[in-house]
């Protein structure tokens, strides 16, 4: 028996060495040959395969297709045990960070004043997100305003609804230079 699986193995080697396969791809490396034949020839989507963390990832221009392919490729793969990852990411997702993304966003809306980034020392990138310097009031049944208003800031508004980032801060832009009195200060 020994013998007959030597020689099968052996046979199995020769045949791979005169084909040019020195060895058989696992089922994930062939799963991600499959998306690549089906969408490698689409101009709009490109693949990438990361073998350490078992990931797929799609690049994807067209927004629609992006969400098509999100609804109908799993997110996740199972191959006994190794488990396949796909990701796919649209247009708007091709090295946008989370500064490019509420620039976007806010692009045209008159709330935003600007949006800033930078590196400290270490060069961990920090941006600001300054929004126009008025106070926002909005009925909230809120018990402590005789009128059961809310009053806040913009950036108070963006730091609930967008969460607060890693180096992300949303601020407030300077008062009217013509007054010369920063918001909240009382002459």
């Amino acid at each position: 028996m020994k013998k007959l699986l030597a020689t099968f193995l052996a046979s199995v080697l020769l045949l791979g060495n005169v084909c040019g396969v020195s060895a058989a791809s696992p089922p994930w490396i062939t799963y991600y040959k499959e998306m690549e034949a089906l969408f490698g020839e689409d101009p709009e989507v490109a693949l990438e395969y990361n073998n350490d963390d078992h990931e797929i990832t799609l690049l994807v221009e067209d927004a629609k297709k992006a969400d098509a392919l999100t609804q109908l490729l799993p997110a996740t793969k199972d191959f006994g045990n190794v488990q396949l990852k796909i990701t796919v990411i649209p247009a708007n997702g091709f090295g946008a960070t989370k500064a490019d993304l509420i620039a976007a966003a806010f692009d045209g809306n008159p709330v935003l004043e600007e949006v800033r980034t930078g590196y400290d020392p270490i060069t961990n990138a920090f941006t600001y997100v300054i929004f126009k310097n008025k106070v926002v009031q909005f009925f909230s049944d809120n018990l402590g305003d005789a009128n059961g208003l809310t009053s806040t800031l913009y950036e108070d508004i963006a730091g609930e609804v967008l969460g607060d980032g890693e180096g992300i801060y949303y601020c407030t832009a300077p008062g009217d230079p013509a007054l010369e009195i920063p918001l909240g200060e009382w002459p």
